[in-house]
């Protein structure tokens, strides 16, 4: 492993990805190894305390490229280590996050939720903020059977609580609500005065895309792929799809069954000779059993 530390300004910080809930047993060198499954790496660092030199729940590892920092992105983040998944994202994005107080509660859990599982879910309303949270018992870690999660704004909150509340998640229907504020006397979050600074502090913030996990495909495909071989394009433009040929029509030669009839005012189809209706402007050609048919079919198809 090559020198661990090195400065901030120093660090590529768009090749560097940010390695936050971290548990106290990492160390530089498992995280190291871990993230080295994704690509090849300059240097990893575990900001530690000045007294206890633990460090703080939190690290730092820095790629070759870019493109690599964004693969582990997409293969690690939310990652069980040591029981707690991490949260893996760009270092230069780390501080773009601001706790607006867009926090839900999310009750009736089931025992199998976990916070991997809460963060697919609920990231298809909006970007969280900060990892799920699923209460769970100091002893043991099973869950409580309530967790928490954050959004960024107050309409993908309110989105979530709209779709979610009472949903079923794990086979039990769960609740979702605005959380209770930290050391307050049943305030919940979401009140008018945290909108409207969350409303002030977000005018000059970036816009992130969430989750598009269940959007189309691109180039407006129907998610169900592309049509079927032989059957015709998809109507452009909202443009009805022209009909198909024949279509309405009796086969050639077929006869309705005895007693049947078209309905009053229902003009019956052309008679069909050859496979071809008659020519406009034309008599109607010889019965098949006269002598001259032959020469009449003839010269309809030199013509």
């Amino acid at each position: 492993m090559q020198n661990a530390y090195k400065p901030v300004e120093e660090r590529n910080q768009q090749n560097t990805c940010y390695v936050g809930n971290l548990d106290e047993q990492v160390t530089e060198a498992l995280l190291w190894e871990l993230m080295l499954q994704a690509g090849p790496i300059v240097n990893v660092f575990l900001p530690k305390d000045r007294v206890t030199q633990t460090h703080q729940g939190f690290g730092f590892a820095e790629f070759v490229t870019e493109d690599d920092a964004d693969y582990a992105i997409k293969i690690m983040h939310m990652i069980k280590l040591y029981g707690k998944p991490l949260r893996v994202n760009k270092a230069s994005d780390n501080k773009r996050f601001v706790d607006v107080g867009a926090n839900l509660f999310i009750g009736n859990l089931d025992s199998e939720v976990d916070e991997k599982v809460l963060h697919d879910t609920f990231s298809a309303f909006g970007v969280i903020a900060n990892t799920p949270k699923v209460a769970r018992d100091p002893e043991i870690g099973s869950s409580k059977g309530y967790g928490f999660v954050s959004y960024d704004n107050f309409d993908s909150a309110d989105a979530a609580i709209e779709a979610m509340n009472g949903q079923f998640l794990m086979n039990k229907p769960i609740t979702v609500s605005y959380a209770f504020k930290k050391d307050s006397q049943g305030e919940r979050h979401g009140s008018a005065a945290e909108r409207l600074l969350a409303a002030q502090a977000q005018k000059n913030a970036p816009v992130h895309m969430p989750n598009r996990m269940f959007a189309d495909a691109p180039g407006g495909m129907p998610v169900g792929g592309p049509p079927m071989p032989g059957m015709p394009p998809p109507p452009m433009g909202g443009m009805m799809p022209p009909p198909m040929p024949g279509y309405g029509m009796p086969p050639p030669g077929f006869a309705p069954p005895p007693g049947f009839a078209p309905p009053p005012g229902f003009a019956p189809p052309p008679q069909m000779y050859g496979g071809y209706p008659p020519m406009p402007g034309m008599p109607p050609p010889p019965m098949p059993g006269c002598k001259c048919f032959s020469l009449w079919l003839l010269a309809r198809t030199l013509s």
